[in-house]
């Protein structure tokens, strides 16, 4: 081949060789996970207890960001418009992947077209909590209490069309209560007023509600899992309780901004697959009241895919919208 039409195709040659050297050292800087909630909470600690593993497994410095605000939609926004370079990554809930869809009018993200997923970690059910002077020791109780008192109950949630408010909306369908909806800004006030007898009943995730159940400030009644919670094994199921086909769990999963190179992708869902199989992590993670469930890239975003229309429905059903 002549010269002249043979240099742009070693141009292109050595320019893809490039691309695959600079691929195959990653990474080569700190990674960043952006969180789109403030810190302290049940992603916080979910994150925490994962960058440790996750930096030796990669080799670089893993740093947690807070972008918190309107839902986790700040954070996403942050994710979104980064590098797809697998150096910012996501942590984010069920909120903010498929609920939160379904909830704003106007959400400047769409969860299949702006980002890659990455890997789900972890399932993350509730517990069905109520104020521990109620006169109700079970679950059964606590629906017949309600249904002799319609509209005079009330439930507390850290927000509208948020997992804690669309759990008791679909216990309320499942059961055909009648019980007020009690908004909070965050799960920490809607907690002190369900400890104080402001708010009667609420569902929240198992870690925080575990450690008041604990103390005695709240009453568990149930979990919202198909199988009982180590953090709570005292506690039964709602299934247990004779609502056969209440199971409801959210989750957490990482994402990347979409266009991610696949090669890093792969990385990067392998580096999480290494450290939900270390069993220190494992344990640590069922302890806090949260199930391992890793999923990989392509199966993870498959789970999405699948989720979206349920939490939409309830949603619809909730008729929470938010702008």
């Amino acid at each position: 081949m002549p010269l002249p039409r043979l240099l742009p195709r070693l141009a292109a040659l050595a320019l893809a060789c490039l691309a695959l050297g600079a691929n195959a050292a990653f990474p080569d800087k700190p990674i960043r996970i952006v969180i789109g909630f403030p810190a302290g909470g049940p992603l916080d600690q979910h994150a925490r207890l994962l960058s440790d593993k996750l930096q030796a497994v990669l080799g670089q410095p893993v740093v947690i960001d807070y972008k918190a605000g309107a839902g986790g939609t700040v954070g996403a926004q942050e994710v979104m418009k980064a590098a797809p370079d697998g150096y910012t990554l996501m942590l984010a809930n069920t909120g903010v992947m498929v609920i939160n869809p379904a909830l704003y009018t106007k959400l400047p993200y769409s969860t299949v077209r702006d980002f890659t997923p990455i890997a789900r970690t972890a399932m993350q059910p509730l517990a069905l909590l109520v104020n521990p002077k109620l006169p109700v020791a079970t679950l059964q109780d606590f629906v017949a209490y309600a249904r002799a008192r319609p509209g005079q109950v009330n439930y507390g949630s850290a927000g509208n069309g948020g997992i804690s408010h669309l759990v008791p909306e679909m216990f309320k369908s499942a059961t055909g209560l009648f019980m007020v909806h009690i908004p909070y800004r965050g799960s920490a006030p809607a907690f002190t007023d369900l400890m104080g007898g402001q708010v009667q009943f609420m569902a929240e995730s198992i870690p925080q509600a575990a450690g008041y159940h604990k103390q005695g400030k709240v009453r568990a009644l149930a979990v919202t899992s198909r199988e009982r919670n180590p953090a709570l094994p005292d506690i039964p199921t709602v299934r247990e309780t004779g609502l056969k086909d209440f199971e409801v769990v959210g989750f957490y999963g990482f994402l990347a901004p979409a266009g991610l190179p696949a090669d890093v992708r792969a990385r990067l869902s392998d580096a999480f697959r290494q450290v939900l199989g270390n069993p220190d992590v494992r344990s640590r993670m069922v302890a806090q009241g949260a199930d391992p469930a890793f999923l990989g890239s392509e199966e993870f975003g498959r789970f999405l895919a699948a989720e979206m229309p349920r939490w939409a429905d309830a949603v619809k059903k909730s008729g929470a919208r938010l702008d």
